[in-house]
């Protein structure tokens, strides 16, 4: 389904974007419509795909999640269905919280969080390294987040229409 939007659209995107609790009455405001058609419009982004789902964003060390990494991880073969196995093996890490497929030295990205270094090593050996059909890993951890802007930048976004 595809979706036109217009700069009301983008308006309703970038507040929640910002504040996804925001009531829907304070949203209608902030974009300058009564709340009966924004609340039809946030309908129809969500049924088209473009607003995904909402989320509490939890600081990871205040919840006791102290280290930060990233995984670079090389396979021994890239054919569909071992892309996908590895994929799906992914999908039940817990410590992984991102994952990318890339194009370069690398096939897929990881982004980890643990408690600390201790249970990100055991990942890394007990899991990770050990998975089928890996044949490299290469670890980084993060000393301090400079910047972290979750989702698109709206502000700058073109007054164009989505692909597909």
């Amino acid at each position: 389904m595809r979706v036109r939007l217009d700069v009301t659209d983008w308006r309703i995107l970038r507040e929640l974007q910002a504040n996804g609790r925001i009531s829907n009455v304070e949203l209608a405001r902030k974009v300058g419509i009564s709340p009966p058609p924004c609340l039809r419009r946030v309908r129809a982004l969500e049924e088209a795909g473009m607003i995904t789902g909402y989320f509490a964003l939890l600081d990871e060390k205040s919840v006791g999640f102290e280290v930060i990494a990233f995984a670079m991880v090389g396979l021994h073969s890239q054919s569909e269905a071992d892309l996908r196995a590895f994929e799906n093996r992914v999908l039940a890490w817990p410590l992984v919280r991102e994952c990318y497929m890339l194009s370069g030295e690398s096939d897929f990205q990881l982004k980890c969080v643990a408690p600390d270094l201790t249970a990100f090593q055991d990942f890394v050996i007990e899991d990770l390294t050990a998975a089928p059909n890996v044949a490299s890993v290469k670890t980084t951890l993060v000393i301090r987040r400079v910047k972290f802007e979750p989702g698109v930048p709206v502000a700058h976004a073109r007054q164009r229409q989505p692909r597909g």
